[in-house]
């Protein structure tokens, strides 16, 4: 039975993957351009199109540059407008990570968050270049935009990041909760719903035909982990 924490997001890069996530289970999508740079802001031409053609929640990413680290001034200018823009959309929320030192960027994270009061905010994997992540999640549990942090858990396998999953679900909880991507696989999922309460998960290529960055999502592929999930 699905329990409300339960989180099936998809990555979507077009109107066609958007609707084979949504037909295939998927709770909510990710709106990103550029894939193979791990994501940055689409066109908000695109946002807009994907909200007319399904009806689950969107998140977007808000993210200029591959660089975590956004020392230009013009490009901040241009997350806040990007920001600002977004919050008039039919959006559930924004995907963004701004660090300065290994730190979290706290001027620009809440410079953006005042341009766009109603969206929610998940903390993208930029959460696994902070060098204290129990820390950097207090921290972030100071911005009630913020509900959850996505995190593969670091570089080490899947039997060793269960348990740091699990203390960092246990330290963001209730206010945030712990989405879990970056090679996630039937393993994995299995893995960490028998050992931990962790319910939400990201996928990409794992949905996608062919199995890479440019494939295309394939609602069978979703569906069968929609299934997993006890989300059908």
């Amino acid at each position: 039975m699905k329990n409300d924490s339960t989180v099936l997001e998809i990555i979507v890069c077009s109107v066609a993957d958007a609707i084979a996530a949504e037909q295939g289970g998927a709770t909510r999508l990710e709106i990103i351009s550029c894939f193979d740079l791990g994501g940055l802001t689409p066109t908000l031409a695109l946002v807009r199109e994907i909200s007319g053609a399904v009806k689950i929640p969107l998140r977007v990413m808000l993210r200029e540059s591959v660089s975590f680290e956004v020392n230009d001034d013009e490009e901040r200018h241009k997350l806040c407008l990007k920001a600002r823009e977004m919050s008039e959309m039919a959006v559930d929320g924004m995907v963004l990570g701004f660090l300065r030192n290994q730190q979290i960027d706290a001027d620009l994270l809440e410079r953006v968050l005042k341009c766009a009061p109603n969206l929610r905010v998940t903390f993208h994997r930029a959460f696994e270049e902070l060098q204290d992540p129990f820390a950097s999640i207090a921290a972030l549990k100071k911005y009630p935009q913020v509900d959850c942090i996505l995190t593969s858990g670091g570089a080490a396998d899947w039997s060793q990041k269960v348990t740091l999953l699990a203390q960092c679900a246990e330290a963001a909880s209730p206010e945030i909760s712990i989405l879990v991507g970056g090679g996630v696989d039937f393993q994995v999922i299995e893995l960490l719903q028998k050992s931990t309460d962790i319910r939400a998960f990201h996928l990409g290529r794992a949905v996608r035909v062919p199995p890479e960055l440019d494939g295309r999502v394939d609602a069978a592929k979703v569906r069968e982990f929609a299934r997993l999930m006890e989300l059908l």
